[in-house]
């Protein structure tokens, strides 16, 4: 079977088309028992914050140790689970936090060539071979999103929740972005080249909020309005 971003055309055979509709029916296979498995999963953790950010920083960083009290306060001062990609970095110190809280430390795992391993704070995971099913299911449940620096992983899921949330795909709610210093060259950009040139509208910058402040990122989370709605859909 193909992988998720290998080509018809690297094969050494010809692709026929009945290599194709079978190709195409075992990933639809896969698509449909992920998204249900996901989604039976989540029915069992109806309020959650999702939490993005690199897999490489390190238990020495400013930004882990940010993310691992965040994690804390999250689950203490909330009690909403706390869901990340499941592996090291950031998602580690976020369910390192959740964990030692004693909350659900959920992690959402990717299957890749160079194997990522779970790390040891999540209490319930699961494994999805495709980025996208995995990439819905941290955000169907999520009453927020936080975002820590990470790489490009880490901006593919702010642009595309962004995206969403702009196109009304998805409930709005809070989008917090953790550290000045990393998330302000990039508002500067999205100013600058396409809130300027029109690409973008002008409420559109204000769909995110960049803070160096954890209590804002809580007192969001605890008290903000469509958060509040999200919990009352959901129990509706």
């Amino acid at each position: 079977m193909l992988k998720e971003d290998q080509h018809p055309e690297s094969q050494t055979a010809p692709f026929t088309l009945e290599m194709m509709q079978r190709e195409a029916e075992e990933r639809i296979s896969i698509i449909n028992k992920e998204f249900k498995r996901g989604f039976d999963f989540l029915a069992n953790h109806p309020s959650s914050v999702t939490i993005f950010g690199s897999a490489v920083l390190t238990e020495e960083d400013h930004y882990y140790q940010k993310a691992r009290e965040l994690g804390s306060r999250i689950v203490k001062e909330t009690g909403f689970s706390v869901i990340t990609g499941g592996g090291p970095g950031i998602m580690e110190a976020a369910n390192r936090g959740a964990h030692e809280a004693g909350g659900e430390s959920i992690g959402f795992c990717i299957d890749l060539p160079r194997e990522q391993r779970t790390n040891g704070y999540v209490t319930e995971s699961l494994k999805f071979h495709y980025f996208f099913s995995r990439k819905v299911c941290l955000s169907f449940s999520a009453e927020a999103f936080v975002y820590f620096p990470g790489g490009f992983g880490t901006l593919d899921e702010f642009f595309e929740v962004i995206t969403l949330v702009q196109t009304n795909k998805l409930h709005q709610i809070p989008i917090l972005l953790f550290g000045e210093e990393y998330w302000r060259p990039l508002d500067t950009f999205l100013k600058d080249s396409l809130e300027n040139r029109g690409t973008i509208k002008d409420g559109d910058r204000k769909l995110y909020t960049i803070t160096d402040d954890l209590d804002t990122i809580v007192d969001t989370i605890k008290n903000d309005s469509r958060v509040i709605a999200g919990v009352r859909r959901r129990k509706s």
